[in-house]
């Protein structure tokens, strides 16, 4: 590398009627790249947000735990000093080496998390600096360029539900735990919408995986057993409130619509789901041999909003309030009916 300059292979483009450049660059450059901030001036003359620093060690950790599975997507930046693109060759002026002067500044507009969290990592493994990051980097035109660049890069950027994300994961064990459950009790996969973060109007589904993932991250919560032992466990507690649950049941066989269900009853509810795993928890620390017993009882619990019971405590003037104190008022009213 030329002392002068940082030079990389990259592709050149047009967009907007602007070259801009697309590289890869290992990572140990990242920390030599990046060397001005603007996060200390007001937002009026900044190219973006301030920097996160509480999201730098998660992502940090991400890094360092899964050397083998990690992605992290390009970091966008602008070049605000000399640049050039020598073409690889008369015939191909679109491959080439890109060099930039190490006087010059770059300013990142999509990717300072990412940034920061990779310079986090190299200080604790170092060898991290043979692998590459892709860059696209775009010539600095002044401060209202950049500014706008980084409205436009987060404009139609919308993060994906929670149950988008448990779903797809493939390497947290309690994703992979709720699915292989969701899996093993019949009848029960149709009852769980998986990508949503509320179940739409049309859907012939309940509750959402997302809430299913807490009501069982709330069973399994402190209970000293094994990863298989976990799985029987919520498979068979999960069954035995399906088997409890006639109107569960009867969207499954068709005999009411699961529209109904959600518009009329409490039972679908996320703050119900979570409150019977809660119960289930409790129950299977205080009554280990017999807590399936008590689950029967659940048959005898009026879900229906109407319901004068949850009146004063979850439903507040015709609406269910979520909050601590409602969850935890969910949970004294259905374990009521059950120790009865």
């Amino acid at each position: 590398m030329n002392p002068a300059k940082f030079s990389f292979p990259a592709v050149k483009g047009i967009q907007a009627n602007m070259e801009y450049y697309v590289t890869m660059v290992p990572l140990d450059c990242i920390p030599k790249l990046f060397t001005f901030s603007d996060e200390n001036m007001p937002p009026e003359v900044r190219s973006q947000r301030t920097l996160n620093k509480s999201r730098i060690p998660e992502m940090c950790n991400y890094i360092l735990q899964n050397p083998t599975s990690y992605v992290f997507s390009a970091l966008t930046a602008s070049i605000d000093g000399e640049v050039c693109f020598d073409p690889a060759s008369p015939d191909n002026s679109t491959v080439g080496t890109l060099s930039i002067a190490m006087s010059a500044k770059l300013l990142i507009n999509d990717g300072q998390h990412r940034k920061a969290a990779i310079e986090a990592a190299l200080k604790k493994n170092p060898s991290l600096k043979y692998e590459h990051i892709s860059m696209v980097l775009y010539h600095d035109i002044g401060l209202k360029r950049s500014q706008q660049m980084f409205s436009d890069l987060n404009r139609f950027a919308i993060r994906p539900t929670q149950s988008l994300n448990i779903l797809y994961d493939t390497r947290g064990k309690n994703s992979i735990l709720v699915k292989e459950v969701i899996d093993a009790i019949p009848g029960f996969n149709t009852l769980v919408d998986k990508e949503h973060t509320s179940v739409p109007n049309r859907s012939v589904a309940l509750f959402t995986l997302s809430a299913f993932y807490h009501g069982t991250t709330a069973l399994l919560k402190n209970l000293e057993l094994s990863p298989e032992e976990q799985r029987d466990f919520a498979i068979k507690y999960w069954t035995m409130v399906y088997e409890n649950m006639p109107e569960w049941q009867k969207v499954n066989t068709g005999e009411v619509k699961s529209s109904v269900v959600r518009k009329e009853s409490l039972s679908p509810l996320s703050i119900t789901i979570k409150a019977l795993g809660e119960i289930g928890n409790s129950f299977y620390t205080k009554y280990p041999k017999s807590w399936d017993k008590k689950l029967k009882k659940l048959k005898n619990v009026d879900w229906s909003k109407k319901n004068k019971n949850w009146n004063n405590g979850i439903i507040v003037n015709g609406s269910v309030q979520l909050s601590r104190a409602t969850q935890q008022e969910m949970v004294n009213k259905i374990e009521k009916t059950l120790m009865e």
